[in-house]
């Protein structure tokens, strides 16, 4: 069942870039690591096909986070997919806002998927060379399963 994505926290997902701590879990510990990411939202996940799907009746529901991610948090994914993000921005060590989310992420084998998904997240954080994709960078596609946010 999804779980509806607040429009605010949507904002802030599609804002300004800040960077992300993806959590995973293997062997009975938690490993998180810092990770640019993008999210896309519910009604413009495509399909299988690459198709956008019918309009959803509330558009803020689910949502899909695209990661490139590579080494330990690869292999914990791939051992258990269920994964949690940490967000925040911040001015000067003072937060501005924070989310967590929680999902199930999906490893993406497809090379031309993973160039793409790099190009898309290398041009949200400005990168010099969007192109820019070493081959052991694989992405992972997490679908949202809940939210909890809080603005300061």
């Amino acid at each position: 069942m999804e779980q509806t994505v607040p429009a605010e926290v949507e904002e802030l997902l599609t804002g300004d870039p800040v960077v992300a701590h993806l959590a995973t879990y293997s062997d009975g510990r938690p490993h998180a690591a810092p990770v640019w990411f993008r999210y896309e939202p519910a009604d413009e996940t495509p399909d299988d096909e690459g198709r956008p799907p019918e309009p959803a009746a509330d558009a803020h529901e689910g949502g899909v986070i695209e990661v490139m991610t590579t080494g330990q948090k690869l292999e914990n994914v791939r051992e258990n997919p269920r994964v949690a993000l940490s967000i925040e921005e911040d001015e000067d060590g003072h937060p501005s806002w924070m989310a967590t989310i929680r999902g199930t992420g999906t490893v993406v084998e497809d090379d031309d998927e993973n160039r793409e998904a790099n190009r898309r997240i290398n041009r949200r954080y400005g990168a010099d060379d969007p192109d820019d994709w070493e081959e052991e960078n694989t992405l992972v596609r997490i679908a949202v399963g809940s939210v909890s946010y809080k603005t300061f």
